[in-house]
């Protein structure tokens, strides 16, 4: 195995292990709570503290990247998980649990953040969708996996929380064979002013692969945080509820790879505007077949076929839009649209499930698909490349 494969595996195992360690976490929590008499909404705001942590970090992310490198920053998020996931046994507080909770969201948006950049850096552009879609897939299966842990509750209500952090541990340690590198740099002066700067740059060259992110975080959370409360007010039961929600999560799973490899071989672009509109045909199906079970899971396993990889598509296309000193930040920006889709996703699907009768629940994420849909079908990239360079030379003078 040559070094590149080495690192590529390595990079890929921690963000599996990262996946396990969120999936757990949401319906283990919200279990425990529930058993305790938390509010649902309490329940929810809690479950919110990830994404807060993701947003609150993320615009000082791209300095110390480029100043002190990939491998330090994704080793310091992962000690930060590490300590966190071992610190909730201690004090079942809230509050405490809150914070614990955010801590993880800054941990883990570091660690895929320099993960996601690195993988996009050192990926040539004929095995990117394949690299990225094998990034998504590992945090898809240890994200699936993780709610295997809620049941060991009944031995011990720490044993998923120590198993989590001495996973997340095992893979630490692997990051240490690892040798440092850096992003590509410009000669320009390194401060924050700068790093807004490049924000705004990375915005107008990527804004448009910025939207498969967010609305795929808005579908997932949505999905797992409004659907529930609006199957059973439509009659399901709950082992139903759970059967279409593992439906989409293999659709999901399966598909990651072959996807990434025929965006590879027929672009970005094209792919992402096929499973979009293959995502918005299924949901729009599903709303008419909401009295059956078979056939709501049929829609959304190929639902889950198609818009699974909207989120490793979309860090794809990015890398193709974007020059290359200008991955960090679009890696950043990747992540802040996928965590307020995030955080939108379930008071959306809430106030719609509130406030509307008689219109099915899956034609909001059905409209959601559409947008982004006909958004990048109508999008024409300009050449912004000479601007950009001219600018930059400018500002070197």
């Amino acid at each position: 195995m040559t070094k590149q494969s080495l690192r590529f595996w390595i990079l890929v195992s921690i963000v599996g292990i990262s996946g396990f360690s969120q999936g757990m976490l949401l319906p283990l929590i919200a279990v425990i709570f529930e058993n305790n008499g938390v509010s649902s909404a309490l329940n929810g705001l809690n479950a919110t503290a990830l994404y807060i942590g993701i947003l609150l970090v993320s615009p000082f992310m791209e300095y110390p990247l480029r100043k002190f490198g990939f491998k330090p920053i994704i080793i310091l998020g992962g000690a930060i998980v590490v300590v966190s996931l071992g610190l909730f046994p201690l004090w079942e507080s809230f509050w405490f649990w809150f914070v614990l909770r955010l801590l993880i969201g800054i941990g883990d948006h570091a660690l895929h953040f320099g993960t996601q950049t690195w993988i996009t850096s050192f990926s040539p552009e004929s095995k990117r969708g394949r690299n990225i879609s094998l990034y998504g897939l590992f945090f898809g299966i240890g994200f699936s996996v993780g709610p295997l842990m809620t049941p060991l509750i009944a031995i011990h209500e720490a044993l998923p929380f120590i198993i989590s952090s001495v996973l997340c541990f095992i893979g630490w340690v692997f990051l240490f064979l690892l040798k440092n590198d850096f992003p590509e740099q410009t000669i320009e002066v390194n401060t924050m002013k700068e790093s807004l700067k490049r924000f705004r740059h990375a915005f107008t060259f990527g804004w448009v692969a910025f939207l498969p992110p967010l609305g795929y975080g808005f579908l997932e959370s949505s999905l797992n945080g409004s659907f529930p409360v609006y199957g059973l007010r439509i009659g399901l039961e709950v082992s139903s509820i759970s059967v279409l929600l593992f439906s989409f999560a293999i659709g999901a799973i399966v598909f990651q790879l072959p996807l990434g490899m025929l965006s590879d071989k027929f672009g970005r672009k094209t792919i992402l505007m096929t499973i979009l509109f293959v995502g918005a045909i299924s949901f729009s199906a599903a709303s008419f077949l909401e009295e059956s079970v078979s056939a709501l899971s049929v829609c959304l396993f190929i639902a889950g076929m198609a818009v699974g990889s909207t989120f490793s598509l979309g860090i794809s296309y990015m890398t193709d839009l974007m020059p290359k000193d200008l991955l960090p930040a679009g890696n950043l920006l990747c992540g802040v649209a996928f965590s307020v889709g995030s955080l939108v996703g379930p008071y959306l699907g809430g106030m719609f499930i509130e406030y509307t009768e008689d219109i099915s629940y899956f034609l909001i994420i059905s409209g959601m698909l559409f947008v982004i849909f006909f958004t990048i079908t109508a999008y024409r990239p300009k050449s912004l490349q000479s601007e950009y360079k001219q600018e930059k030379a400018t500002s070197f003078q």
